[in-house]
């Protein structure tokens, strides 16, 4: 969020705007500081934490939900229900994107981008270069503190069948920033259709895959 720091003075009992309690919060550690986009940020995955649990209480009760959602689906990904997932991306993809965006690149991307909200606490996600049309895809590279948590490859297509998706994945995606990683792999493909009535109705195939 931008935040202008100029007006506090430093003295947590003189607070007067949202912007005097974002920057007391910045000196006090609990967040970080863009100074070129003049901007305050979650700066780990503990203030995240911190964030969530305050979003439970009063008014912000329905972004708690969305978030509790992006929790579900990283589950449901990991455990592989394939009809979960493409359900939560559906209602994403529906949420996040106007009609006469429903296909660009970029609206597909922030689909993915809000749909895993709360995985950076779990991966460090890298974007691959899109190729191709209505291309968009993901590797979720587990962090330290991942446990359990396998690491993905995550694509959103349209007008593809999941058997070509995987393939292409399989073929074309592990130079990149998943080339030296050998333990198992998860490939998810969700696709959709933009013929007929059928249009925003998506499927997803999850295939476990060891990368060698």
């Amino acid at each position: 969020v931008i935040v202008d720091t100029r007006s506090f003075q430093n003295d947590l009992s003189d607070i007067h705007s949202k912007d005097d309690a974002l920057t007391a919060l910045i000196h006090l550690g609990y967040l970080g500081y863009d100074a070129d986009r003049k901007s305050a940020y979650i700066p780990n995955y503990e203030v995240a934490e911190a964030f969530q649990m305050a979003l439970k209480t009063g008014i912000w009760d329905e972004i708690s939900k969305a978030i509790s959602r992006c929790d579900e689906l990283l589950m449901a990904t990991i455990d592989g229900d394939e009809t979960k997932v493409a359900e939560i991306i559906e209602q994403a993809h529906d949420t996040y994107t106007s009609v006469l965006k429903y296909n660009d690149e970029n609206s597909l991307s922030c689909v993915l981008t809000m749909a895993y909200f709360t995985a950076p606490g779990y991966y460090n996600i890298v974007r691959e270069i899109p190729a191709g049309k209505g291309f968009a895809d993901f590797a979720f590279i587990p962090r330290s503190n991942a446990g359990f948590r396998p690491a993905m490859i995550v694509e959103l297509k349209y007008n593809q069948s999941a058997e070509t998706a995987i393939k292409q994945i399989k073929e074309k995606k592990y130079h990149g920033a998943l080339s030296g990683y050998s333990d198992k792999i998860l490939l998810v493909d969700i696709n959709y259709n933009t013929d007929g009535s059928d249009q925003k109705h998506h499927t997803c195939v999850i295939e476990e895959w060891i990368n060698s």
